[in-house]
């Protein structure tokens, strides 16, 4: 399969998928746990809330590191050699960019607060995570095999 072909449907199926969830809660899905909550949560910054005095600005802050990632991603050959993992990464970027544009911040719902208070995150900043992880480990591989 084409490697195009990939990260659109990796892309595709995140954000469908993140965007599937969100609407869960958006419609009053609520479950309060011990240690876990799901409750909705709309992020004005970024991580842990940090750049929210941003407010509009944000958003079109982040197209453009998206774009630019884009960019260097397909410069790099980046998207060829990790399509499905470097369309995960996008879907998931996506969609929560997309949050910013059709409510009042990102939706996130995932409320950890066992042994320490966690910030609240959503199943699209999960693929941010683990594809970014999977990008460096790939990576670290690959090049640990051209030094042998």
């Amino acid at each position: 399969m084409n490697w195009k072909v990939k990260v659109i449907i990796s892309l595709l199926s995140i954000f469908i998928i993140d965007q599937y969830i969100k609407y869960i809660f958006i419609d009053g899905f609520r479950l309060e746990g011990s240690w876990l909550s799901l409750i909705l949560v709309y992020n004005k910054g970024v991580a842990f809330s940090m750049f929210a005095f941003l407010e509009e600005y944000l958003k079109f802050l982040q197209l453009l590191l998206l774009g630019v990632v884009g960019f260097y991603f397909y410069k790099e050959k980046i998207l060829q050699s990790y399509p499905i993992i470097s369309g995960i990464l996008f879907g998931a970027g996506i969609s929560n960019v997309f949050d910013r544009f059709i409510h009042e911040g990102v939706v996130d719902y995932i409320y950890y607060h066992g042994w320490f208070d966690f910030a609240v995150f959503n199943f699209a900043d999960v693929m941010i995570d683990f594809s970014v992880g999977m990008l460096f480990l790939f990576y670290f591989i690959k090049e640990g095999k051209k030094e042998d």
